[in-house]
């Protein structure tokens, strides 16, 4: 029974430490960026998919959950954080949709079969990136109005580089997949 606990208790902390690791990951992803208003152009899509990818759903799920709760708690995780704020002011601010988008697309990215071929491989991560940008306009069309062009601010700038994102990711798919193994 002591070496059940143990084993357990194990895992949790090895889940634990590939979380934080993920979470890390994606506060670096939000620092490489290009400043666009009022929602900055950064690695964050890319690496919320890779991580849905790479540690499967829960795990996934656990990273980008710890990431948002290390924002809403005041460390400067977020884009443009700690310039433009930080902590729960900066989280219900403009990202505040694309945000909640990365908890979505992640699970989706590590729960769908991308055993598939490029093509169908494709077309899933973009169905999960979209769910990012479907909440992220939403939310963005709420907070500043639905009278200002809300997809030439939220969207439009950024569909060049998802494209590019999502071509890197379905080529690689297959390797990234098989860090699972080790998980």
């Amino acid at each position: 029974m002591e070496a059940i606990k143990t084993n357990l208790n194990q895992k949790l902390i090895k889940y634990f430490l590939i979380a934080l690791l993920g979470s890390i990951l994606l506060t670096i992803s939000a620092k490489v960026k290009i400043p666009f208003y009022p929602v900055p152009m950064t690695m964050q899509t890319f690496v919320v998919l890779m991580l849905g990818m790479s540690l499967g759903y829960k795990i996934a799920f656990a990273s980008v959950g710890l990431y948002l709760l290390e924002g809403i708690f005041g460390l400067p995780v977020f884009s443009n954080s700690p310039e433009k704020g930080i902590g729960l002011i900066y989280f219900t601010g403009p990202t505040m949709g694309y945000l909640i988008g990365f908890l979505f697309a992640t699970f989706l990215s590590g729960y769908v079969n991308l055993k598939t071929n490029i093509f169908f491989i494709f077309l899933k991560l973009s169905l999960c990136v979209s769910i990012i940008y479907i909440l992220g306009v939403l939310w963005l069309g709420k907070l500043i109005g639905w009278d200002k062009p809300i997809y030439e601010l939220g969207v439009k700038p950024f569909l060049l580089a998802e494209i590019f994102k999502l071509l890197i990711l379905s080529f690689l798919s297959s390797k990234i997949l098989k860090i699972r193994k080790f998980i």
